[in-house]
Order: structure tokens, then C-alpha cells, then sequence
């Protein structure tokens, strides 16, 4: 008999079946199946692959490994974060130069120059010990600049939270270095790393806008995590990257 597990988090039901995920899909997924493809196509292994559509649901490869949301286990992770975020960018970039700017969950945006993850974050990855071997959830994959998937992946990843417990989100200044060593693995180049505080705060801002709109659409999920203030810890996160400017940039513009 095949094994079937509800898998924990997220804001749809997944259900694991044998070596597989079902998952709800939307008039988005043609998009996301088609980008699997190409990622299957193009040789990079840290995204499942697509297997079938029907019903309103697609089915995927099951990722193998742990999902973690303990901030302190970040810090272990977020060198091979780093380096499968660009192991990914790499391998959408031929396939962005053709990709249809219409049709994603989330708008293009410009300059495209990989197809975004949208949602680069601890818990949409697969750990393999302190390691990151994989990327699922698609779901908010659009075209876009590098910068858009990074801002978002070192405030989730370092996290550049407001360190109001500092043994599990680390003071400003730790931030500060995980951050240059996120960027180094990266290999973002200095004009990028220039503007990058203000993209996370940007990134931030979008992301409430969305909830909110999610939200007053009906979206159940995202209608819970306004009524829950989840906005308000982005926003206030945002003010903080703000403030906290001019540390994060003596780090991430140092020679």
C-alpha cells in the first residue's frame, strides 16, 4: 500500500503520496510546470520535478530532507542557501530571455533577468543536515531581477528581523556579517549590494501589499495572517533594515 502523509505548514494541503506531492494548483501553475521543466531539462536537481496536472491539482516529485524554521539553524544553512539561490538564477537565465511575462501569480518585473522564486525562504527548502539540497513551492515564481529574490532570501535566511531576542535572531551587527557572507557566496556585485538594504525594505512593503490584497480578495490564509498582524512585523522590519542602514552597508561594502 502506498504511504500518505499530510505534509506540516504552508497555506495550501499537500499531500505526500509514495515519492510524490499533490498540491492544489492555479491558473498560475502552466507557468511554474513549464519552468520545471526547464530547470528538469537544464540538469539543476534542487527543484522537483513536474509529473501531472488534473483536477485542480498537480503532482510533483517529493524533495527529500528536512524543513526547518529554527532561526539558529539558518546560520549553519545559509551558505548553501546562498549558493543553490544562484545555482537556480543560473539556470532559469536562458530560459527568462523567452519566458511570457503574463500568466504568473505574481506580475513580471523589470529588468528580467532570471525567473524569481518569489518565496526564497527557510521553509520552502529542503536541509539535508546543516545543508540546503532543495527548493519547492513555486507558486509565486515570476520573471524579475536577481535583486528581488535576494532581497527577500537574506531577510528570511540571516533573518534581518528586529532583534528583540538576539540569541535566536543575533544583533544587529552578527546580522550584518551573515549578510556579506550570503552576498560573497551569492556573488552579488557591489552596485547591487549598494541598493540592496533599500530593496529588502521594498521587498517588504510588497509583500504586505500582496497579503493585503490576497486578503480583501478573500484569500482565507492571508486573511488570517492580517487579522494576526503578520503585516505589522513585516513593516516594522522594513523601518528596521532602514535604521540599521548604515551597519549592514559597512559590512556588505567593505573591500
Amino acid at each position: 500500500m502506498v504511504a500518505v502523509e499530510i505534509l506540516p505548514g504552508g497555506i495550501n494541503e499537500v499531500v505526500k503520496i509514495g515519492d510524490s506531492v499533490r498540491r492544489p494548483a492555479g491558473p498560475w501553475s502552466p507557468q511554474v510546470h513549464a519552468l520545471l521543466r526547464h530547470l528538469t531539462a537544464a540538469g539543476f536537481t534542487g527543484a522537483p520535478e513536474f509529473r501531472s496536472a488534473a483536477g485542480g491539482h498537480e503532482v510533483l516529485s517529493f524533495l527529500p530532507g528536512e524543513v526547518s524554521q529554527d532561526p539558529r539553524r539558518f546560520t549553519q544553512a545559509l551558505v548553501s542557501a546562498a549558493g543553490l539561490l544562484r545555482d537556480y538564477h543560473d539556470a532559469t537565465a536562458s530560459y527568462a530571455v523567452s519566458a511570457p511575462h503574463d500568466g504568473w501569480q505574481v506580475p513580471a518585473r523589470q529588468p528580467v533577468e532570471v525567473i524569481c522564486h518569489g518565496d526564497y525562504a527557510p521553509y520552502n527548502c529542503a536541509l539535508d543536515g546543516s545543508r540546503v539540497v532543495g527548493v519547492f513551492d513555486f507558486d509565486f515564481a515570476h520573471p524579475g531581477p536577481r535583486m528581488w529574490d535576494v532581497a527577500y532570501a537574506v531577510y528570511r535566511w540571516v533573518p534581518m528581523t528586529v532583534p528583540t531576542d538576539t540569541e535566536v535572531y543575533g544583533t544587529t551587527e552578527s546580522q550584518a556579517r551573515l549578510l556579506r557572507t550570503f552576498c560573497d557566496v551569492y556573488g552579488l556585485d557591489r552596485p547591487w549590494r549598494a541598493a540592496l538594504v533599500d530593496a529588502v525594505a521594498a521587498r517588504l512593503h510588497a509583500m504586505v501589499d500582496l497579503m493585503r490584497t490576497q486578503a480583501a480578495s478573500g484569500h482565507a490564509a492571508f486573511a488570517s495572517h492580517i487579522a494576526e498582524g503578520h503585516h505589522t512585523l513585516y513593516l516594522n522590519d522594513a523601518d528596521y533594515v532602514l535604521a540599521s542602514r548604515a551597519t549592514f552597508e559597512r559590512h556588505l561594502l567593505a573591500a
